[in-house]
């Protein structure tokens, strides 16, 4: 009789990195410190024992690591892992665990804990750092803005616990999710024999009843003046093309206000562009998708009669302790998957209502190339010597052509001037305004998807959180080739908008220089990057910016060399 031959057994440090090779997580961002001798051997040892691992980079700081995970899925749409040191390292991935969870990113959060014991346990206290990183509760700094988070306990708990955290990150709602992993635990041995094993906890789904799907076709029947408006895009490749066929057959204006994704091409004949106030206003039905914020109530005021339904993972944002916009019928679930559903349903009414479609697809048309002509001419009119915002997005346009990219704006280049047709071409920074994040999430998603180009367009002061001396170490340590675009206005632009637009008349609207805003002078970006021997150049006026953007794109594409552009631009 044969015997079944036994797996060696592991340190729970070597598990822990194992089973997330298993679940699904390609890589581990991660930031080491004194925590991390069983992170380290585990990954020595679990080599060693030719146990699959996810690929684990060294990433100079924790921000940029979250924003790589952020990139990376959304690149890609599978969940990734961040380990950070102790207390402080968790702190500098608080902000990249707010951006995630406003924006339903999973990523699975760890940071190494406090050894529990000063003596005679392996792992135990060794240097006064011990003692100065402890807490009562490190995970409260965090626990807000996750969906769930737990401490290690015990070694033969590594399996599941990660099971858990991963089922839970990639559940609906989706977001991130934090372990805790004390010192003396993870040196403690543990069965190897379930590393490989899949999983046993399936993430949970939702979807709408069929009922409800056919209520909100019977509303987009009966009504009138139909608006969608649309944020954080159409989900996936199917449910872009089924808005875009939706918005088309109905003859439905969709508004892009404050998008975090695109929902539909920007030359669509249905989109109207990114302000909703003025067919708010005469609107019977509003159809929001995966919108936190879809209008401003202090701004826009809907008719009495008006119907309004929501989509999305989490269709009224319940993380978000108020907001109070109506919903008279909500269809929770996978966004793209619920436009194509609606879609569907909604496809056997267009017969009989075809002359009502077609004077309204004419109406609409007509208003979107209005708005787009006037944006494309205002973005190409000159205001001033120096460059606007949305005449470097309108030029990146030109120059792009049909080259397929993916454009990531944090207070850089607008949406509306740029002409983008597919999926995944746009992403805006998260409206918790977490900054910092344009950079690292384009180094993430360019690693994600090598072969296609990604701008990283960023603001001045967006630049400088990004921790721009670790996020270009990055990218030559790990050869990307990411395209950068600074817009430099020398100062905190948004801020300055902001106080205008509270007090437009005010002192600040009308002081020579007004306060807490000058971020002047600023230093020269361009020797930042060339520190770690990126390409670069330096644009002030408008017929230069063309040829300097093609020089840019042509380092990355061709000699695979990251690069940056720093553009002045108007305040």
């Amino acid at each position: 009789m044969q015997t079944e031959t036994k797996k060696p057994g592991i340190t729970a440090g070597g598990a822990i990195l194992a089973r997330l090779k298993a679940v699904g997580v390609d890589y581990i961002f991660a930031n080491s410190g004194t925590d991390f001798p069983p992170i380290i051997e585990g990954l020595a040892e679990a080599k060693a024992k030719h146990i699959p691992l996810p690929t684990a980079i060294v990433i100079p700081h924790e921000n940029a690591a979250m924003g790589m995970a952020h990139g990376y899925y959304l690149a890609t749409g599978r969940a990734q892992a961040v380990m950070a040191h102790t207390n402080v390292g968790l702190a500098n991935c608080a902000i990249g665990a707010i951006n995630a969870a406003t924006e339903h990113i999973p990523v699975l959060i760890f940071s190494g804990r406090t050894p529990v014991v000063e003596q005679g346990r392996l792992g135990a206290r060794t240097v006064p750092i011990s003692w100065g990183q402890e807490m009562r509760d490190q995970a409260a700094m965090i626990r807000e803005c996750t969906k769930w988070d737990y401490e290690l306990k015990f070694p033969e708990q590594a399996v599941d616990v990660v099971d858990r955290a991963h089922a839970i990150a990639t559940s609906l709602p989706r977001g991130p999710v934090y372990l805790s992993l004390p010192r003396e635990v993870l040196c403690e041995p543990c069965p190897a024999d379930e590393l490989e094993r899949p999983s046993r906890i399936a993430p949970a789904t939702l979807a709408p009843r069929a009922a409800d799907i056919d209520q909100a076709a019977a509303l987009l029947r009966e009504a009138e003046r139909p608006l969608i408006i649309v944020q954080r895009g159409a989900g996936d490749a199917e449910g872009f093309a089924a808005l875009s066929r939706l918005a088309q057959d109905w003859g439905i204006p969709v508004c892009q206000y404050w998008a975090i994704q695109l929902g539909i091409a920007t030359d669509h004949p249905m989109s109207v562009g990114v302000d909703p106030g003025p067919w708010l206003a005469e609107a019977d039905l509003v159809l929001v998708i995966d919108c936190l914020a879809p209008w401003s109530p202090d701004i826009h005021k809907l008719p009495a009669d008006c119907k309004v339904v929501h989509i999305g993972q989490d269709p009224l944002y319940s993380r978000f302790p108020i907001r109070n916009f109506q919903a008279d019928l909500s269809l929770p679930g996978e966004t793209g998957g619920v436009i194509v559903a609606l879609e569907a349903a909604a496809r056997p009414a267009c017969e009989g209502t075809g002359e009502k479609r077609e004077a309204r697809r004419k109406k609409v048309a007509a208003a979107a190339a209005r708005r787009r002509e006037e944006v494309l001419r205002n973005a190409r009119t000159p205001r001033g010597e120096l460059m606007t915002k949305d005449f470097v997005s309108q030029c990146l346009s030109e120059v792009l052509g049909d080259t397929p990219a993916t454009i990531l704006s944090e207070l850089g280049a607008p949406l509306e001037p740029l002409t983008l047709r597919e999926p995944g071409s746009w992403y805006q920074e998260p409206h918790s305004g977490g900054l910092g994040w344009s950079f690292p999430t384009g180094l993430g998603y360019k690693l994600a998807q090598p072969e296609r180009l990604v701008i990283a367009t960023m603001g001045d002061g967006s630049y400088m959180f990004a921790n721009p001396v670790a996020c270009h170490q990055i990218a030559e340590a790990m050869a990307i080739p990411l395209l950068v675009l600074v817009l430099n206005n020398e100062e905190w632009g948004a801020v300055r908008q902001s106080v205008t637009g509270v007090y437009p008349e005010g002192y600040a609207a009308s002081s020579n220089e007004m306060p807490l805003v000058s971020l002047a002078p600023t230093p020269d970006f361009t020797r930042v990057a060339e520190a770690s021997r990126a390409w670069t150049a330096r644009v002030a006026s408008h017929d230069e910016l063309a040829n300097a953007l093609r020089a840019a794109i042509e380092q990355v594409t061709v000699h695979r060399r990251q690069a940056l552009v720093e553009i002045r631009i108007a305040r």
